[in-house]
Parts: structure tokens; sequence; C-alpha cells
């Protein structure tokens, strides 16, 4: 596979693998979880430890020494308070978990940041986009490859188009963070029901119908028996895909589909922690050295516990530099 059509593919979410017909395509998007761990504060403090810092931060933060583990939460308990008033609430501790279990995400924009750019402005616009992942393509954009590079542009530049909120067919980072990863957007939750309902949509009808729905997960492939989760399938969609029993899903109906009102397991995070913290219970909190020097290595604690030393000094907005 060539570099431009592996980019095609993670741009327009493109299923890049044959799949076998008895497997299932899940299009369903749902948030990455905070951490791998048992989160039970009786046994240890180890999901509380990636939830804030990043499972793979935390991997990092273990190996650091005493010192360096207590200036580096200083610096990050600094990076959470973002209006500087030497508390940290609730909603500024969930923006920095949802950043941290976001990672992945912003790390994805950063290795492809620099094959865009194209003049090194810091910026990437239609042209430098279309450019890289088109460029051999523009004089022919039906290969016989299979792709379709003139339909896949079309719906590349609206989805850019949508991404780019000041509409100058330049993308900041957040801006092509968000052309790339719509699902992690409110603002571009309606394209990604719109891109999906017109991949399943087979009709053309503006509607996925319990056939299309079901075509769209498995292909029969001339096998006359379906799986067993295939039929159990055609029960979600009749019993709760299909919310108004009309036999098929509208865009509303999609939208609950593949974009589920999960849990918020940031929000619950940050509740939690914020809750643990927070001595006087006024849903704010210094992020006392003594909380956090329970929820980072055990050989680290007396260096963060003893007294105001610098993780104290920096929950009041003073970091030690």
């Amino acid at each position: 596979m060539s570099i431009q059509q592996l980019l095609l593919c993670l741009s327009l979410g493109v299923a890049c693998v044959s799949a076998k017909p008895t497997e299932k395509k899940d299009r369903v998007h749902h948030e990455a979880q905070l951490s791998d761990k048992v989160h039970d504060d009786a046994q240890s403090f180890d999901y509380d430890h990636d939830a804030f810092l990043g499972a793979d931060e935390a991997k990092t933060f273990d190996q650091l020494t005493p010192e360096e583990s207590k200036e580096r939460l200083g610096v990050i308990v600094d990076k959470i308070d973002t209006d500087k008033d030497g508390f940290v609430t609730e909603g500024e501790l969930k923006a920095w978990i949802k950043k941290a279990q976001k990672k992945y995400v912003y790390d994805s924009v950063e290795r492809q940041w620099q094959e865009f750019d194209l003049n090194q402005d810091g910026f990437i616009s239609w042209d430098e986009y279309r450019n890289v992942t088109y460029g051999t393509y523009l004089d022919d954009p039906d290969p016989d490859d299979g792709f379709n590079y003139k339909q896949m542009m079309v719906r590349d530049e609206r989805r850019f188009k949508m991404a780019d909120k000041d509409g100058d067919l330049t993308a900041t980072k957040e801006e092509f963070t968000a052309f790339l990863h719509p699902e992690e957007y409110d603002y571009m939750k309606d394209i990604v029901v719109q891109e999906t309902m017109e991949d399943i949509d087979k009709n053309g009808d503006g509607f996925i119908d319990l056939e299309e729905y079901i075509g769209d997960m498995y292909s029969h492939d001339g096998d006359t028996d379906e799986p067993e989760w295939v039929k159990t399938e055609r029960e979600q969609f009749v019993e709760f895909r299909d919310k108004n029993r009309d036999g098929k899903m509208d865009k509303e109906e999609t939208k609950d589909w593949i974009l589920p009102s999960d849990y918020d397991h940031a929000e619950a995070e940050a509740r939690h922690l914020v809750y643990e913290s927070d001595q006087n219970k006024v849903g704010q909190n210094l992020l006392s050295p003594a909380f956090w020097g329970a929820r980072i290595p055990h050989e680290h604690r007396p260096y963060v516990q003893a007294g105001h030393a610098a993780l104290g000094v920096a929950a009041r907005g003073r970091a030690p530099r």
C-alpha cells in the first residue's frame, strides 16, 4: 500500500484490511480508557496514577529520582491550574485528564504534521493537504486500484472545511486534529454521522434500513447460515437502534448508535480526585502533598509529603524552577 493510500485510509476512516465475512465491523466510537488497572484505592492508586499522568507518562514517572518526581509534579500542578488562582477545580482537573486520555490523538497529529505543513509556516492549508494526499492522482483521479480518489477528495474537502472554523481554508493544529479525528469534537459529530450514513445507505434514500445496517457489518459470501452475532445485531436494530420503529435509522438514531453518550470517565475521575483531596469540601483543592504523595511511587512519597515542599508550593501556583 502506498503512503498516499495509507493517509487516505487514516483520514477517511476507510477499512484498509479485508475482514473475514464472519468478522464484525464496529462503527461505534468509544472513549479511550483512562487505565487498564483496577480502580480500587484500597488496593493501590495505580488507576489514579495512570489517569492523572497518562499511562505512558506514568511509566516514565516511575523511573524518576525522588527530586525529579517532586519537581515534575509541581510543574504539572502549575499547568492544571489554568487560571493561576492557586486552586485546582474539578473542571480544570477534568480538562487535564481528558488531555491525557486523548494523548494518542495528539501524538497521531504530531506524527503527521510535518508531512503536510510543506512551507513550515505552522499551518496546513487545504492545498497542502490535497497535494500530499492526492498529488500523484490529481491528473488521474479514478485509477484502476479500487479507490475513487475524486469522490474521496470531495469528501475530504468537505470535512476539512467543517474543521476549519474561521473558513480560511488553513488549519491550525487544533483544527487539523478535528479534521483527522472528528469523533473527538462536538462540532464535527454531524460530519461523522453524515459520512457514516453515506457509506451504509446504499439506496440513497437518506436512511439506513435493516439490510443496509447488516450489510455494512457482514457479507454472506455464499453462506446461508448467519453467525449468532448477526442475528443479535438484527434484534439490536429492531429493539434499540430504530427507536421510532419505522424500519430505518435517521440521522439522530444513527448518531445515537455510532456516538453514544458514554459514561464520562474523566469527569468521574476528576470528581473522585477532588473529593478525596478537598479537605474543606468546597469543590476545589490545593492538591495537598499528602494526598498526591500517596498517588506517586512509594519510595518518592516522603519527599512530597514533607511539609510545604516544592509540590506544596507549586500547588499554590508557584512551580519550582
